[in-house]
């Protein structure tokens, strides 16, 4: 057999990525006429349902009688149920091109589902664009729906200047990509840790893949229980994440106990400490979590905390909240 050459090599791998890409590229094209043919399928149906709506059954009729004419003409995939999802889809989405503006990747028609279910338009554009951004599966997109990660991420968020003083860009806001609470389900730990963050920290890094989607957008793991020096002494930080968005570290100390101001003050000195022996020249100040299992309000309210930029307290749970629970915690969010 004939020995191939390191060029020989690398002309295959070039011509293995042309084929990649134009795939994806097809599959993108083949995609986007698909979703924009279901959403003209869905007004057709309800400007012809807009004709008849003298007879309440007669939307009824019209699907099951379309379903079977698509069905003996095309084949399968024109069940009543898509029907009505295509009709959805447009009710939702009256106009094309805005629907396109949020999406600025490949959405999946699956994911598209999911969104279009949701009342508040905000959140569906919200949804989207990072579903499209960070090509998040159905069933990411979903969990993060059910566990309402819009509305925890939007109660975090303080009003943020997009132009800073001299006139220049505004750095990205930090309560933007912080949120409370973090919703943990997906770790097999019991619900009462209390004293136990060691077996937190480990649960953690064993799911690290899925708490990187719940930390957010532009996270990357650096190290578990990283030692920061002095002189005399060694501090270990339990987590250290970079975010290439906002450009900075940042340090996460668990406590699986109730927040104390012992908890604040030591987080307040990590930050320093890490600003000074770890933080780049390139880098934005680093930002400190508290994650913690609850948290007492009048210490948040009366500590440097109410005012940081730099250092944020967050509760977390281990259980999916319900919908009535996820609005009970937000709500008491927007109340402070």
């Amino acid at each position: 057999m004939t020995e191939i050459t390191r060029r020989e090599q690398q002309f295959f791998v070039d011509v293995a990525e042309i084929l990649k890409t134009g795939r994806a590229a097809a599959y993108r094209a083949i995609n986007s006429a698909m979703v924009e043919t279901y959403w003209q399928m869905g007004r057709r149906i309800v400007e012809e349902e807009q004709c008849g709506k003298e007879r309440a059954e007669y939307g009824d009729y019209l699907m099951v009688n379309l379903s079977r004419y698509l069905g003996e003409t095309f084949g399968k995939g024109f069940s009543v149920a898509n029907l009505w999802n295509f009709r959805q889809f447009y009710l939702k989405f009256p106009v094309f091109d805005e629907f396109s503006t949020h999406c600025v990747g490949n959405l999946r028609w699956t994911n598209i589902r999911l969104i279009m279910r949701l009342d508040n338009a905000d959140e569906r554009n919200y949804y989207l664009k990072e579903a499209s951004e960070q090509d998040w599966s159905s069933r990411a997109l979903e969990r993060n729906i059910k566990s309402g990660y819009y509305q925890r991420l939007l109660s975090s968020q303080s009003p943020k200047a997009t132009v800073a003083p001299d006139g220049t860009p505004a750095k990205p806001n930090p309560s933007g990509f912080i949120k409370d609470p973090y919703v943990l389900e997906f770790l097999d730990v019991p619900e009462d840790l209390s004293g136990k963050e060691t077996v937190m920290e480990q649960a953690l890094v064993n799911d690290l893949q899925k708490f990187l989607l719940e930390l957010g957008k532009g996270f990357s793991f650096v190290a578990r229980q990283m030692r920061i020096s002095t002189e005399t002494s060694h501090f270990y930080i339990d987590l250290v994440f970079y975010n290439y968005l906002l450009k900075c570290f940042v340090i996460i100390d668990l406590k699986t106990s109730k927040l104390t101001h012992q908890d604040i003050g030591q987080m307040d000195m990590y930050v320093r400490m890490f600003d000074e022996l770890k933080r780049g020249e390139d880098d934005n100040p680093t930002l400190g979590i508290l994650l913690c299992a609850d948290k007492d309000e009048t210490i948040v309210r009366y500590s440097f905390l109410r005012e940081s930029q730099q250092i944020f307290a967050s509760k977390y749970q281990t259980v999916l909240p319900t919908e009535e629970e996820l609005a009970a915690m937000i709500e008491k969010e927007n109340r402070k």
